[in-house]
């Protein structure tokens, strides 16, 4: 698939997500369900807004990708990997929109996720064999702990992006960084339907930041920042553990950084001060960098940290040894919560 044909699939993506998501915003507002209240608590919207973005993403997808079958005479040809993503990402969705609806308990949200990453291992064999060569020793394969750390890593990304959906564009935009990284750096985009994921998200951006007005706007809720970071996770695990693409699994921490050491502090912070760390708070990067900028500066200045992040990441692979890379990467974490810890006390 060379460049003009991904521009086209993205535009035929673009378009049937917008569509998509068009009819089901409407059709939540008319019936008020899968409907967000805004509080004045840590919800920063002014007006009833639907939660129908995962639902209008992964319908888009669908379509879309079934017209990529067709045009391409690919029918009964699908990947098996790709399938079962779509086919996981169903009741992955069914059960996250229920989260949306009246709320699930903690303990049930990580068991979802972790039986539907079970799923994807047992039906398609992709899982972390190797962590590459990490401390310099050599590559460190997983053995019998390759199942149980594939499990660990998919439920982290996902509660990482879903701890991330804050403002809108924040949680899908680095979601879809980090899906354009990995797809055009390890050649992933020129054989998938990566594209697609990507156009469909598009669609929905455009919505969520209210490009066609803020009474149109609609949101991802839970299911939405689920299923993204479900795809993020499982097409890093896919793209690093594949012997046709080239990309060192420590890469694919840099894609994600933002997320992922934001979730990770969170907990530290939280379970110091005896809370939660599913507890719902005003204590991510966008809220302190909310105190000091407006909502799209925050998530403008986020994006570009994120992409350049990514790309520092990607840079680092070629030059440097996979034991350097992760070395750089510890260095960056401290450098990250330095100043959102100390600096961000001090400034704001």
């Amino acid at each position: 698939m060379d460049l003009t044909i991904i521009l086209d699939y993205i535009i035929i993506s673009i378009i049937a997500s917008m569509t998509v998501n068009s009819i089901l915003r409407n059709y939540a507002k008319k019936y008020n369900i899968l409907v967000d209240l805004p509080d004045r608590s840590r919800k920063f919207h002014k007006r009833p807004t639907p939660v129908t973005g995962g639902l209008g993403i992964l319908i888009a997808l669908l379509i879309s990708g079934k017209l990529y079958i067709d045009l391409n005479n690919l029918t009964g040809y699908v990947p098996e990997f790709t399938f079962q993503l779509m086919v996981a990402s169903i009741p992955l969705l069914i059960l996250f929109l229920i989260d949306d609806f009246k709320g699930l308990n903690p303990i049930l949200r990580v068991l979802i996720q972790s039986v539907l990453t079970i799923y994807m291992i047992i039906t398609t064999g992709v899982h972390l064999e190797s962590l590459g060569n990490l401390l310099g020793f050599g590559n460190i394969n997983l053995g019998i702990f390759s199942i149980p750390m594939t499990i660990f890593c998919v439920v982290g990304i996902m509660n990482a992006f879903n701890m991330m959906d804050g403002i809108n564009g924040l949680c899908s935009g680095c979601a879809m960084i980090a899906l354009i990284l990995i797809g055009f750096y390890s050649g992933l985009i020129y054989d998938s339907m990566l594209v697609l994921i990507v156009g469909s998200m598009i669609g929905f951006i455009l919505f969520n930041l209210g490009l066609f007005g803020k009474k149109r706007g609609v949101f991802l809720g839970d299911s939405g920042s689920n299923l993204v970071g479900f795809w993020v996770a499982w097409i890093s695990i896919y793209a690093s553990q594949s012997d046709i693409y080239s990309i060192e699994p420590i890469t694919m921490l840099w894609f994600v950084a933002i997320p992922l050491l934001d979730c990770i502090g969170l907990i530290f912070s939280r379970l110091s001060k005896g809370k939660s760390f599913s507890t719902a708070g005003r204590d991510h990067i966008h809220h302190k960098l909310m105190q000091k900028f407006s909502s799209r500066g925050t998530l403008y200045f986020i994006l570009t940290v994120t992409f350049l992040t990514g790309i520092l990441g990607i840079f680092v692979e070629i030059f440097f040894a996979s034991y350097v890379s992760t070395s750089l990467f510890l260095i960056y974490a401290s450098i990250y919560y330095f100043l959102t810890g100390i600096l961000w006390k001090k400034f704001l």
